[in-house]
């Protein structure tokens, strides 16, 4: 703990001021699953006085009027009773992030998304060791959570093995894990949990011909936005931040803390170089792709293959795209199973049913989580009250000529501000979807461009927040090195990342928006 934070007699800067606000604020918030049942009692309450006022809608497409529907009545009562189950099991994002889950963890726990990593840092010469370090953190979303703790240490530990400043490493690794989380190069789990909750929404406009979202929704975007901010997370970690980590003197070697011997700081972190049997662990595992992307190829691109649609083709729709799920689990599952057989770490199938169950346990949370977050968003669909906002709020919108790019900036604002006090991605999606997601396809938007301008707010900020857990974690690796290092030291370390982040990533969907280019196969910015 930093003990000159208790000191009466140190006078707080204003920035140290400002997080403190956010801190309390933060920690005001009831926890997720507290937050989404009040959220769910609350638009039951306002659902029932908006029916006994006889409130309807028009949504635009429909034939007939939508009539807002009270939980709190005889037949809101029953709705709930007889599809509690199904409003949970039938959650999307259930359906489509759990097989993905399964197949990550068996990639994950067998060792071979971490070997990836220390191959990629492992083989970078000295120069380009900071945008090698941007983009893999950018990228490694897809390892969940486990990036936070896995990059920083590995890349501080590079970059003192060829002789560059190990904190710009921890720093850089971190940020561009947090500031990019969103998006990746790859389909990862959280581009499933994201598509489950958008196209659940939706349900709320029956009359709106939207493209239905899938995983690869957004995959045009997301490549083209990790590449970018890979490499301005790189410009940031080479021309800014370690040269103010010589300017400021900070310690290239661990110091001793608390009399313990920091010497052998090899030991303490993973190892950089692979052995030579995950050396070919991960060959094997490129070679089961290659073969695996022969196969597909193969079934898709013989004639009269089942996976097209009737056209004959892939796009918009057809079985293949229909099938993304079971693709990203075929590759995560057989580059998995090929690296862990090489190494020795899956020798029977017994080791591949032990990582899938690590894999749901560590999703634990979020699988409870869904139960109330399945009920919020049915419940959304079912009253109506859903359509009724988002009519409104297009409306209003409308009214106050914020339409336009403008409004998905304003848009891409409000996430990047609630991002600093709830840091739960699904929840934050689930409440900003369930207005969002209609009310920007009643101005033209496709569900997936507003949850392509999502990614941006949602991942920015997470760097600068005393609500990220992982912060805390940083802090202990910092403090190896800097032993008087606090937080606000740390956020203002941060803060390089968020703003340039920010904007580029704006101007990177600006671009897409004007220039109307598709965000994922077969799927267009605008509706129709």
């Amino acid at each position: 703990m930093d003990n000159t934070a208790l000191d009466p007699k140190v006078r707080l800067t204003r920035t140290d001021r400002l997080l403190n606000g956010v801190e309390r604020v933060g920690n005001r918030l009831p926890e997720p699953f507290m937050l989404f049942l009040l959220l769910f009692l609350l638009t039951g309450i306002v659902s029932t006085a908006m029916e006994w006022a006889g409130v309807v809608v028009e949504v635009p497409g429909s034939e007939e009027p939508t009539v807002i529907r009270g939980l709190f009545t005889a037949e809101g009562l029953t709705w709930l009773t007889t599809n509690l189950g199904q409003n949970y099991i039938g959650f999307p994002p259930l359906l489509t992030v759990m097989p993905i889950l399964l197949a990550i963890g068996i990639a994950q726990h067998s060792g071979m998304l971490a070997a990836g990593v220390r191959k990629m840092f492992g083989s970078s010469p000295r120069w380009m060791l900071p945008y090698v370090v941007g983009f893999v953190g950018v990228v490694a979303s897809i390892m969940a959570d486990s990036a936070f703790v896995v990059i920083p240490p590995l890349a501080a530990l590079v970059f003192k093995a060829a002789g560059r400043h190990p904190v710009a490493g921890l720093l850089g690794g971190f940020a561009a894990a947090g500031a990019g989380y969103s998006t990746n190069i790859f389909p990862t789990s959280l581009d499933a949990l994201f598509a489950g909750i958008t196209n659940s929404v939706m349900e709320s406009l029956p009359g709106v011909d939207a493209t239905v979202v899938n995983p690869v929704s957004n995959w045009w975007f997301n490549i083209t936005a990790s590449l970018i901010l890979g490499l301005v997370a790189g410009f940031i970690i080479d021309r800014v931040i370690e040269p103010r980590m010589v300017r400021q003197g900070v310690p290239v070697d661990e110091v001793a803390v608390d009399g313990e011997d920091s010497g052998s700081t090899d030991a303490e972190h993973m190892r950089a170089k692979l052995t030579p049997q995950e050396n070919k662990g991960l060959l094997m595992a490129v070679i089961s792709a290659v073969v695996l992307t022969g196969l597909i190829l193969f079934a898709t691109l013989i004639p009269n293959s089942p996976w097209r649609n009737e056209e004959g083709g892939f796009l918009p729709q057809s079985p293949l795209l229909s099938s993304i799920v079971f693709i990203v689990f075929a590759y995560f599952v057989v580059v998995g199973i090929a690296y862990g057989m090489v190494v020795g770490t899956l020798r029977s199938t017994k080791d591949v049913v032990r990582m899938m169950g690590d894999a749901l346990q560590e999703m634990m949370p979020f699988i409870v989580l869904a139960f109330i977050l399945g009920q919020f968003i049915a419940l959304f669909n079912w009253s109506g009250i859903g359509s009724w906002i988002a009519v409104t709020g297009a409306n209003g919108l409308e009214g106050i000529g914020l339409t336009g790019f403008p409004a998905l900036v304003g848009f891409i604002v409000l996430a990047s501000f609630l991002n600093l006090f709830i840091i739960s991605g699904s929840g934050m999606w689930t409440i900003m979807a369930a207005v969002f997601v209609p009310m920007f396809a009643i101005l033209g938007y496709e569900p997936a461009a507003t949850q392509a301008a999502f990614r941006v707010g949602d991942s920015a900020t997470q760097v600068i927040t005393p609500m990220n857990p992982y912060m805390v974690v940083l802090l202990g690796l910092l403090r190896k090195y800097e032993p008087e290092a606090g937080l606000g030291s740390l956020i203002a370390r941060m803060l390089p990342f968020v703003i340039p982040f920010w904007l580029v990533w704006t101007g990177i969907l600006a671009v897409f928006y004007f220039a109307g280019l598709p965000l994922g196969p077969g799927q267009d910015f605008f509706l129709g």
